[in-house]
C-alpha cells in the first residue's frame, strides 16, 4: 500500500504536467492582432523565380475599427545551385499604427496604447519547383517556411511572441496565346498546413488554401486570389482574404500595386505600393 501511495505521488506532477491548457480567452489570432501579426502569405504561384528578385513596398492598412497601420516591406528572392529553388526573406521591417478606442475595445490587449512602431517578423523559406508543366503535367512547388518572432509586442496586440512555420504546395496550369499582347492565362490552386503557439505548451494548427487566376501580357501581370487559413480554436483564427494585383514589366524594374481585403477574421483593407528589380 505504501510503494502504492509513493507511485502516485511521484508520478502526480507528471500527469499535471500533461493536463490540457485553457485557452479561455486567447486571442492570438488575426481577428484580434495587428494586420502583419499572421497574414495570409501570399501564395506562389507554381513556379520559383529564375533569377535574383528584389521588392520593397510601402503599405497602408485601414482597420474597420477605425485604426491604421503603415510599414516599409522588404523582400529578396535568391535562386540557390538552380534556378528552381530558390531561398526567399521578406518582413515588414517597420511599422507605425494609430488605434482609436474602437479598436482597443476590439483587441482588448494587455496594455493599451494608441499609437507607436514596431519590428516586423521576419519570413524564411525555402522553394522548389518540384515539376514543370508539360502537356499533361502540371507546374507543382512545394514550400517550406519558417515565421521567427522578432515582432515582440504582443501586450499591446501587434504580433505573437511565439514563432510559427507552414509547409504548401501550389499546382498551376497555364493556357498560352499566341502571337499577341496577351501571353498567358494561368490557373492555380494551393494547400498546405500552418502552425503556430498559442500557450506554453499549446500550438493552432491550421490548414491553407487558396485559389488564383494570373493574365500575363507584354506590358504587366495582373492577378486576383483568394485564400485563407483555418485554425482549430476557433478564437478568430480563421482569415479568408482577397487579393488582386498588377505589375508592369519595365525591362529590369517591377513597379506595382496591390490590394487586400479581409472577408473573415481579417478586419483590414491593405493597400500596396511598391517596385520589383529583376537583377
Amino acid at each position: 500500500m505504501r510503494k502504492f501511495l509513493f507511485t502516485l505521488l511521484a508520478a502526480f506532477p507528471l500527469a499535471a504536467l500533461a493536463l490540457p491548457e485553457s485557452l479561455d480567452g486567447n486571442r492570438s489570432s488575426s481577428l484580434y492582432f495587428g494586420p502583419n501579426a499572421l497574414p495570409v502569405p501570399d501564395m506562389l504561384d507554381g513556379a520559383t523565380s529564375p533569377r535574383l528578385y528584389a521588392e520593397v513596398a510601402f503599405d497602408t492598412f485601414r482597420g474597420f475599427h477605425g485604426d491604421r497601420t503603415f510599414d516599409f516591406f522588404a523582400k529578396v528572392n535568391v535562386p540557390l545551385f538552380t534556378p528552381r529553388v530558390n531561398l526567399s526573406v521578406w518582413m515588414p521591417v517597420i511599422e507605425g499604427y494609430r488605434n482609436t478606442p474602437a479598436s482597443l475595445d476590439h483587441q482588448q490587449p494587455m496594455e493599451r496604447r494608441m499609437k507607436g512602431h514596431e519590428f516586423g517578423n521576419v519570413y524564411v523559406t525555402t522553394d522548389i519547383h518540384v515539376f514543370r508543366q508539360k502537356r499533361l503535367v502540371p507546374d507543382v512547388t512545394l514550400r517550406v517556411g519558417l515565421v521567427t518572432a522578432s515582432g515582440d509586442s504582443d501586450e499591446y496586440g501587434r504580433y505573437f511572441d511565439s514563432p510559427g512555420y507552414f509547409v504548401d504546395t501550389s499546382v498551376a496550369k497555364s493556357v498560352g496565346f499566341k502571337n499577341g499582347f496577351f501571353e498567358e492565362l494561368r490557373f492555380v490552386l494551393n494547400a498546405g498546413f500552418l502552425c503556430w503557439q498559442v500557450g506554453k505548451v499549446t500550438q493552432n494548427d491550421a490548414f491553407m488554401y487558396g485559389g488564383k487566376v494570373k493574365l500575363a501580357t507584354r506590358a504587366f501581370d495582373t492577378s486576383v486570389a483568394v485564400q485563407g487559413y483555418s485554425g482549430w480554436i476557433g478564437n478568430g483564427d480563421r482569415p479568408c482574404v482577397l487579393k488582386a494585383g498588377v505589375t508592369v514589366k519595365a525591362r529590369g524594374f517591377r513597379p506595382l500595386v496591390a490590394y487586400q481585403y479581409g472577408f473573415r477574421d481579417y478586419p483590414f483593407h491593405q493597400f500596396r505600393v511598391g517596385l520589383g528589380y529583376v537583377f
